[in-house]
């Protein structure tokens, strides 16, 4: 079977950057929202999904709308949930506890968090159930790592080399296989 087009969109500039926000819900600015809307004009897609969380939702709705296409909200694609340590910014948190969750997430994630391979088994979920179409999914930098991992097959730590601001465009060739298998084909951030 041919392959589909999974594009993957990290969400604009929240309105509070800078912090752990995995289950906060704070909104995209609106320069966030439009640097979203900028990437994905120009891509031919058949689907949209999105997480629900606003920052992502905002720009799906809206990138939708501009393409004549509904949006299917989907939680699975929400970021890692930090926990204690959600909505908080980095020098808010023990920077030894911080480290410890930076060099092996999956072991040490946050207090009351979920960890790395809870995130991954999540968005694996996702993925599974994704139609074999050219794809948009509007969603979150911990997601789209996620997704790396499991399409890829890739350690924690060579998801976390992959650059990932805010309104970045990662493309993938995705192959319906069990497991699903996936090339990278481009990312711009």
């Amino acid at each position: 079977m041919a392959p589909f087009t999974l594009h993957l969109l990290r969400h604009g500039e929240p309105e509070r950057p800078g912090r752990l926000m995995g289950r906060t819900d704070c909104p995209s600015s609106a320069a966030g929202i439009q640097d979203c809307i900028d990437r994905a004009m120009a891509l031919e897609v058949e689907a949209i999904v999105c997480s629900n969380l606003s920052r992502a939702q905002a720009a799906a709705e809206e990138i939708g709308h501009r393409k004549g296409l509904a949006v299917t909200i989907d939680p699975l694609w929400r970021e890692l949930d930090f926990g204690a340590w959600d909505g908080l910014a980095p020098e808010e948190i023990d920077p030894a506890a911080l480290a410890r969750f930076q060099a092996n997430p999956d072991a040490n994630p946050p207090p009351d968090g979920e960890p790395w391979s809870q995130l991954v088994a999540r968005v694996g979920r996702a993925l599974d159930r994704l139609s074999p179409r050219d794809t948009l999914i509007v969603t979150h930098g911990g997601a789209m790592r996620a997704a790396l991992a499991h399409l890829c097959d890739l350690r924690e730590r060579n998801t976390w080399a992959v650059a990932l601001p805010y309104a970045a465009l990662l493309t993938l060739e995705v192959w319906l296989s069990d497991p699903l298998s996936a090339q990278i084909t481009g990312l711009r951030t």
